[in-house]
């Protein structure tokens, strides 16, 4: 994945953005009233819930962002499962500091475990199958690092970054370009300027992937909104003109669908919920008055 951009560039713009719009030109006024600035406590991020940890650095790196001062222990590793009650992060130091990151870091947190646990819930699915399970780019502007990292750290897989790392060919692009027929020069062409890219093709009929299947310099064809008889048809398809090709299915998948599409013989599922849908892992953070 090369993002033109560092991961850690990313995240410290990100967390930067996230403190600004919450701590303002004054901070966390609440705290400096009520709270003395010699405090210190203890506390714990921890799980309410069943969940998979993502996000442990991005949150980590809000409190030292707002306190270098203050000590951040990992109580776990990203991928890891949760029961309830666990503790993910604990801190120790200014009671002032710990409060004023403490809404920023767990919005990064249960993002993102959230998305973790929803892909984690995905591939449990498709265990025993030799399918793949892509994530897509249906991602929050300026978090697709971030978030593409929890879809890994549930067990799926990243699909493209973006659109300068793979070469995707959608139904658009097919509308804008007119015709199949003028599929292959365009391919040719880009075999010779972009090498190291990988094409895929969106076919949305079995007569489309027929012809797509004649062509030659494609990698994946995407199989867009069919149902699991036409992937079986286009399986077979594949098999016998160009077993090379790989092929994806994507549009519409759920929790129910996902297995019947993998049983279908289709080497990978592409899947915008894993991003998109996934609710916000529920934890909460544990303070306590350090003597």
């Amino acid at each position: 994945m090369n993002s033109g951009q560092d991961e850690s560039g990313l995240r410290s713009d990100l967390i930067d953005l996230a403190l600004s719009e919450d701590l303002g030109d004054r901070g966390d006024v609440t705290s400096q009233a009520f709270i003395p600035f010699t405090s210190v406590s203890l506390a714990r991020i921890v799980a309410r819930e069943e969940c998979i940890v993502s996000g442990l650095s991005t949150a980590s790196e809000v409190f030292r962002r707002i306190d270098p001062q203050l000590e951040v222990t990992l109580r776990c590793a990203e991928g890891d499962r949760l029961a309830p009650g666990a503790t993910l992060i604990e801190l120790r130091g200014s009671s002032r500091s710990i409060l004023s990151g403490e809404r920023t870091a767990l919005n990064f947190l249960g993002r993102l475990c959230g998305i973790a646990t929803l892909s984690a819930l995905y591939a449990e699915k498709v265990r025993g199958t030799k399918t793949v399970l892509l994530d897509t780019r249906k991602t929050t502007p300026g978090w697709r690092l971030l978030e593409k990292r929890a879809v890994k750290a549930g067990g799926c897989t990243n699909h493209r970054m973006g659109l300068h790392d793979a070469i995707l060919v959608k139904d658009n692009h097919l509308a804008a370009l007119g015709s199949l027929d003028a599929l292959p020069v365009v391919i040719s062409k880009l075999r010779a300027e972009h090498p190291g890219l990988p094409i895929e093709i969106e076919a949305d009929t079995l007569e489309q992937v027929e012809r797509l299947l004649a062509m030659t310099g494609i990698d994946v064809i995407l199989l867009d909104n069919m149902d699991t008889t036409m992937m079986r048809k286009a399986v077979a398809l594949r098999n016998t003109l160009f077993p090379a090709v790989l092929l994806e299915a994507s549009g519409g998948v759920t929790l129910e669908t996902l297995r019947p599409i993998a049983d279908s013989g289709v080497d990978r599922i592409s899947v915008g919920a894993l991003t998109h849908s996934a609710p916000n892992a529920d934890l909460s953070m544990e303070l306590e008055h350090a003597i």
